[in-house]
């Protein structure tokens, strides 16, 4: 384990652990990161898929509290049971999607940078417009959402199938046009990202056990922790960004790295192939 390749590592956890938890698509940024970096080989797939626990982590350790109370709760509380529905009924098209999707997703919509980079820079757009005309919030709160409304918001986490859309993207933009409140709505994203990443990891950690050994397990632990801390400053924050500062901004960063993207594209830097073996 050489200094580049650890360097490449945290660099790699920096891009996760500040991008799984805003609407800017951490998949899409770390296939674009891994192409800047022409980290080619299939072992980066395995390590891009661990460190996602990191993050994970992070939103875990800041909720403990809240958590640990809805779940000792769940036997006598009617609000932490409804609390715990709306989260699966919101997971479970995702889950379902995710399932019955699994191949196609891996051999047709991960094939190239071009739709990656397409996808930043119509979801940059969308949240700009969304940001702007979404309705007054009438709910202030991710643990009381109506479970309707959990349910719609289910479906649109459908749309972070295709690369380069966003799974908190997808989440937040419905979220808002149900008027739910924007810090409601990332909080809300924040809690759906535990099953769901958790479940695509043990989805392919299985694929990608091969991989799964003691020369690869250091590089993959610095990864780790630090996509866990950087997981961590971005959860601290985002919440009182979001509710000074609404989604826009990253709706324009979301624009620039898909420009940028298919500048590097269209002029022959880049190979428009996806840089890893997915």
């Amino acid at each position: 384990m050489d200094a580049t390749t650890i360097l490449q590592a945290i660099l790699l956890g920096l891009v996760e652990g500040l991008t799984e938890f805003i609407p800017v698509s951490s998949t899409g940024h770390l296939l674009l990161a891994q192409t800047a970096l022409g980290l080619t080989s299939p072992f980066w797939t395995t390590f891009t898929v661990m460190i996602q626990l990191g993050a994970i982590l992070a939103v875990v350790v800041l909720y403990f509290g809240r958590l640990w109370n809805v779940l000792v709760t769940l036997p006598t509380e009617p609000a932490s049971r409804r609390f715990a529905l709306s989260v699966i009924i919101a997971c479970v098209p995702a889950f379902l999607a995710g399932f019955l999707l699994h191949d196609f997703i891996k051999s047709y919509l991960f094939t190239g940078l071009e739709l990656i980079c397409w996808s930043l820079i119509v979801g940059g757009v969308v949240l700009l417009v969304i940001d702007r005309i979404a309705p007054a919030p009438a709910d202030h709160s991710a643990m009381t959402l109506p479970l309707y409304k959990a349910a719609i918001i289910g479906l649109f986490q459908i749309l972070s199938i295709i690369p380069g859309v966003s799974r908190s993207g997808s989440t937040i933009v419905g979220s808002m046009l149900l008027k739910i409140d924007k810090r409601a709505a990332a909080e809300f994203s924040f809690f759906l990202a535990i099953p769901i990443m958790v479940g695509a990891f043990v989805l392919d950690i299985w694929e990608s056990r091969d991989f799964l050994n003691g020369d690869n397990l250091g590089i993959i632990a610095v990864g780790f922790v630090a996509s866990f801390v950087f997981g961590l400053i971005v959860v601290r924050l985002m919440l009182d960004f979001v509710q000074k500062r609404g989604f826009a901004p990253f709706g324009w960063w979301r624009i620039l790295v898909g420009a940028a993207g298919l500048a590097a594209i269209y002029t022959g830097v880049w190979s428009s192939a996806v840089p890893v073996a997915m």
